[in-house]
């Protein structure tokens, strides 16, 4: 069996303020010790992850992704292909979290390189036992690739 971390990063792609603060309270409230790394679109999210500027270049790799697919400017499918494109990023598990239920959203996040596609409940509580549930397989049920 494998040892757990102590701390847990990650980052979350979200321009919702009241769905980063649900997942920055369900984190708290979870398991885990976890650093959560919240960006607001794309340009963010890249620079974030290639340490680029100086609120970045001392940004920690995250363990897990999670990304909204509604964003401004590019969306989380475009911010998903350029992750899995890059051979220094894609590694990354990224769940998408989104309040689509569209199959097409589905499909072509999966096509893009999704490891997880989780529907956001609308119910607070619900919410929060999604978030614990992708926290509790990705921490303790999947392993994470050496480097997270």
């Amino acid at each position: 069996m494998r040892t757990p971390k102590t701390l847990y990063d990650i980052l979350l792609i979200e321009d919702d303020l009241g769905d980063a603060g649900l997942v920055r309270i369900a984190l708290r409230r979870g398991p885990f010790t976890v650093q959560l790394h919240h960006v607001k679109d794309s340009v963010e999210a890249m620079a974030f992850l290639r340490r680029i500027g100086p609120a970045f270049e001392d940004a920690r790799r995250p363990d897990l992704i999670l990304l909204d697919l509604n964003l401004p400017g590019r969306s989380g499918h475009e911010i998903l292909e350029e992750i899995k494109a890059d051979n220094d990023l894609h590694s990354i598990p990224v769940v998408v979290l989104s309040t689509s239920e569209a199959e097409r959203d589905v499909l072509k996040a999966y096509a893009l390189g999704a490891n997880t596609f989780v529907t956001k409940p609308m119910d607070a509580d619900e919410f929060s036992r999604a978030i614990h549930a992708i926290e509790t397989f990705w921490f303790t049920v999947a392993q994470l690739p050496v480097g997270s």
